[in-house]
């Protein structure tokens, strides 16, 4: 049985294709065949125990008629101007509802985010699943109040119980030396934080894991709120700059240890950023601007949700802004189509297919003018791939088939987990209809054709001599074991300092057989190029290295396992800003960050709402469910002209079982490579402010807060449980590394990649009497009061 971290065995490379390199055909499919249902109320038959798939079917969407709901539209929220002056402000409840997904499907339990209308209280805006769009504009700050009214039981609640009763396929267990950790304490079962993704925001308003609280007001080791006076225990206050480009950014929970359950859930929404210069752009706007939040899910027959991935890789029906298989009627002109892929695990490669007897070609051509960090030149295309988080700006002219016209939205060559095998996952071919059944409104359409649009260019970022390099090697030390990076958990303390005002190169070491995307809090960035590796031979230096002790002087070092020269970005990613980079398998990815520094202003007046150094922040896979299973570390913004200290090398903290040292330069730092400074220095886990408290930085450490005023306290002492030994694995396929029938650069659709891999992984000894690891949690719940109350 594959689920929530397998490693698949056969792979493509490659991502969008250019509308000059012609396009291919789509893979026929068929849904999968309806089965029963687990057992009710429980959904305990085996969900957490992938050892025996034979004794749980993996629940199917019964067969359902397409395209017969219309896609809906999330409202969008109504600011109130009047109690932060200078500032928008929102209050975001987050609670449970009923929703619909299909005509033939009963109401499903589900969460979501409702805005309050100041112009009607008792009227909340929302609708049930999701969360309403938040439009701003560039540079006017907003400021957000977040209630947690959500049942203190989990909708997936099996999942929480695997996760805390040590399942060897769920829980996060690191590789030695240390120690496994639960990521929520005995007493949660639902904690939420909101991380407003792609912003630049001052981290103790970024939604990071530890800032999560739970509905009955148990806060986590990081927890942070500006304005505290006005919030309850189960609420939380952020503000924003929107100092973003003029770009479509999202909203969604990052609840430590259950975001993928929270997002899977509905708790995910879209965030405009506009810009009062796009007017003179004359894009599609009102009606002819679409938002496409995609997603998949599973069904159970009585139409509620259905969670698998603790079975099998990604679900098995597409929900586009809340309905499956959904039509939207338009007219004979352009539109603007904003994606958001806001799938847990699944990749898209999208196409807009048309009937073969009125067309050339089978894909409708159309054009790209966004990704993630707003605008970018514009680049004629047929198919494109988009990795979870990631975000395309589109503009389709229906006007190019005849009215009457069924226009399809298909997926095709995108196996879960991608690359994947086929039959890994459940296999989606159509997602939505758009129907060319309306009148062209106006007589014409006197938008600006793609074609002759002067959109704001993206400078490239200069690669400077003295940069410095920071490796980031995705590491799982054992098959369907848990990813970390660097072979550090988490919870070890940020080791990497960033000097405000610098930029960087980041290399994604990828040696194992998924795509990853990759995203980093506050920074924008830019694709610089990608190199094959001769992943085998890396990883199996890696395991020596590590089983060595992590001797600084006896990492790998990446050149010698480079098997061809740099590859530069995809088409789509080219000239373009990123947040969420695709790490393709057995490939190093690199990007370069813009020189940026966090916002270290007073937003809307309110105290300690700017940056104070240093500042964390984190980076992670964009897979969700490999996020909650430790493949994120943090990361320090130290203040502008603050040199980074040299490397010190320290002790493993406690909960590291044997002797040695952490990360490479002796702490949990990334691997870093020709730089001035030295390598990746370990630092003291909190990042306190003279007065002890943590709130301006957000302190990743062990250390328990509530509000500005409180001093540092203690976490309680960890209560552990014992947990069991990962499950022997044998792994000995062979990876084909190969394209995927992206037709880039001039290769003909399905041609093998130029630098085509066939490695052999190696083999894996069985864990035979391994002693089961033992597992801690933790919770802030029993700190003393503060002087505010807070407890």
């Amino acid at each position: 049985m594959v689920g929530r971290r397998n490693f698949l065995m056969a792979g493509a490379f490659g991502g969008a294709a250019a509308l000059s390199h012609g396009g291919p055909q789509a893979l026929a499919g068929t849904g999968p065949e309806p089965g029963p249902k687990p057992a009710p109320g429980g959904h305990s038959n085996g969900h957490g125990h992938r050892r025996n798939p034979g004794d749980t079917p993996i629940p199917k969407t019964p067969p359902l008629q397409k395209y017969v709901d219309p896609l809906p539209t999330p409202a969008t929220a109504v600011p109130d101007p009047s109690v932060y002056p200078g500032a928008d402000y929102y209050e975001l409840t987050m609670r449970p509802g009923s929703w619909r997904f299909h005509r033939d499907l009963g109401p499903a339990d589900v969460w979501g985010y409702w805005a309050t209308d100041p112009h009607s209280p008792r009227r909340p805006i929302g609708m049930g699943y999701l969360g309403p769009t938040i439009s701003v504009n560039k540079d006017h700050p907003t400021v957000v109040k977040y209630r947690n009214h959500l049942p203190t039981t989990h909708l997936f609640q099996f999942v929480i119980d695997a996760i805390r009763n040590g399942d060897p396929q769920l829980t996060p267990t690191p590789p030695p030396p240390y120690q496994a950790m639960l990521p929520f304490p005995d007493n949660v079962n639902v904690w939420n934080v909101v991380h407003q993704h792609g912003g630049l925001t001052a981290p103790q308003s970024d939604g990071m894991p530890l800032h999560s609280f739970s509905p009955d007001g148990i806060h986590a080791e990081s927890y942070t709120t500006l304005d505290p006076a006005r919030v309850k225990r189960n609420e939380a206050i952020c503000a924003y700059t929107n100092r973003e480009r003029s770009s479509l950014l999202w909203y969604h929970d990052h609840g430590m240890g259950m975001t993928s359950l929270n997002v899977y859930a509905g708790l995910a929404g879209l965030w405009v950023v506009n810009d009062p210069a796009d007017e003179e752009l004359n894009l599609p706007r009102g009606e002819y601007e679409v938002p496409l939040v995609l997603q998949d899910r599973t069904f159970h027959p009585d139409g509620s949700l259905a969670y698998t991935m603790t079975l099998q890789e990604g679900e098995d029906t597409p929900v586009v802004n809340g309905k499956a298989y959904p039509y939207l009627a338009v007219e004979p002109r352009r539109y603007r189509l904003r994606l958001l892929n806001a799938s847990n695990e699944r990749f898209w490669r999208l196409r807009f297919a048309v009937p073969e007897s009125l067309a050339t070609q089978p894909s409708l051509p159309f054009w790209l003018i966004g990704t993630d960090g707003g605008f970018r030149p514009p680049l004629q295309m047929l198919n494109f791939l988009i990795g979870p988080a990631e975000r395309y700006d589109l503009i389709v002219d229906f006007s190019q088939v005849p009215p009457g016209t069924d226009v399809t939205l298909t997926n095709y060559h995108a196996p879960v987990h991608y690359p994947g095998v086929p039959g890994a996952g459940p296999q989606i071919s159509e997602i939505m209809q758009f129907r060319v059944a309306k009148r062209l409104s106006g007589g014409v359409d006197r938008t600006t054709p793609p074609a002759s649009l002067k959109l704001p260019t993206v400078a490239p970022i200069a690669v400077k001599p003295d940069i410095r390099r920071r490796q980031w090697v995705v590491y799982q030390h054992k098959l369907f074991g848990t990813m970390t990076f660097n072979a550090v958990p988490f919870m070890e303390p940020s080791a990497d300092f960033i000097e405000a005002g610098s930029s960087e190169i980041w290399e994604y070491i990828n040696p194992n057989h998924d795509a990853h995307p990759m995203h980093v809090h506050l920074v924008n960035f830019q694709v610089l190029n990608r190199q094959p590796i001769n992943a085998a031979a890396y990883q199996a230096d890696y395991e020596k290295w590590i089983d060595g002790g992590r001797k600084p002087q006896d990492l790998p070092v990446l050149d010698n396992y480079l098997t061809g020269p740099p590859i530069p970005p995809e088409p789509d990613e080219a000239h373009s800003d990123k947040d969420t980079v695709k790490s393709y398998p057995e490939t190093v990815t690199r990007i370069i960050s813009r020189e940026f520094t966090p916002p270290t202003e007073t937003i809307a007046s309110i105290p300690n709402s700017g940056t104070e150094y240093p500042a964390t922040y984190v980076h992670h896979c964009h897979l969700l469910e490999h996020e909650d299973d430790d493949l994120m570390r943090p990361w320090d913004d130290r203040r502008p002209g603050h040199a980074t200290p040299h490397p010190e090398r320290r002790p493993l903290r406690s909960r590291a079982h044997g002797g040695g040292t952490g990360g490479f330069g002796g702490g949990g730092g990334s691997h870093s490579v020709g730089i001035r400074e030295g390598s990746g220095a370990s630092r003291q886990s909190h990042r306190l402010s003279a007065s002890g408290r943590s709130l301006k930085g957000a302190s990743y450490g062990r250390v328990a807060t509530r509000c500005r005023c409180a001093p540092p306290l203690t976490a309680r002492p960890a209560t552990e449980i014992r947990g069991q030994p990962g499950n022997p694995q044998r792994n000995g396929p062979v990876s084909a590394f190969r394209d995927g029938a992206s037709a880039l650069r001039g290769r003909s659709p399905g041609a093998p990649n130029r630098y085509a891999l066939l490695q052999a992984w190696r083999l894996r000894a069985p864990w035979a009497g391994h002693k089961p690891p033992r597992i801690a949690t933790r919770s802030s719940r029993t700190a003393p009061a503060t002087p505010c109350g807070w407890t």
